[in-house]
């Protein structure tokens, strides 16, 4: 069980993560928002950009991930915590798991692709590592930025 401090600060970190997804959705990205944090502090804030880059691996969660490996120096992410608004994905995952972060904060559940523990749970495979999971933070609010996005482009067609 979360005790309240936790869950103050959890949803602290995800609402700086929805601010990052706005502005995603306001460059025409699908809306998730992602920060790692370290020591009890931002560490960096992404946010999807596979179709500004044109690259299907400009994750919010992976573009995080490559910056924080940047700001310390290394590809071991220990003592880190992400918050991401939208479940991560397989390849998602999988970076998180290699790059041995510690805990992995997510708000909506992804039922197509969420490998945190919709679809399938990775962290349940006995991999050399695995990372403390809480999901449900802020849910609601991540969860109306993708419908709102995705009702506007059905419209638009």
């Amino acid at each position: 069980m979360r005790d309240e401090m936790t869950v103050k600060s959890d949803e602290s970190f995800m609402r700086q993560a929805i601010a990052l997804a706005k502005e995603a959705a306001s460059l025409g990205e699908i809306p998730v928002g992602a920060v790692i944090v370290k020591d009890g502090e931002i560490l960096c804030g992404t946010y999807n950009l596979r179709e500004t880059d044109k690259r299907a691996t400009a994750h919010a969660e992976l573009l995080a991930v490559e910056e924080a490996c940047r700001l310390l120096g290394g590809w071991r992410l220990s003592g880190c915590t992400l918050y991401v608004t939208l479940e991560p994905c397989p390849m998602c995952t999988g970076a998180l798991l290699n790059a041995r972060i510690d805990r992995v904060v997510f708000g909506a559940k992804d039922a197509v692709a969420g490998c945190c523990g919709s679809l399938v749970n990775l962290c349940a495979y006995p991999f050399n590592h695995s990372f403390a999971l809480t999901g449900g933070v802020c849910e609601e609010e991540c969860r109306a930025l993708l419908q709102e996005f995705f009702a506007k482009k059905r419209k638009k067609y």
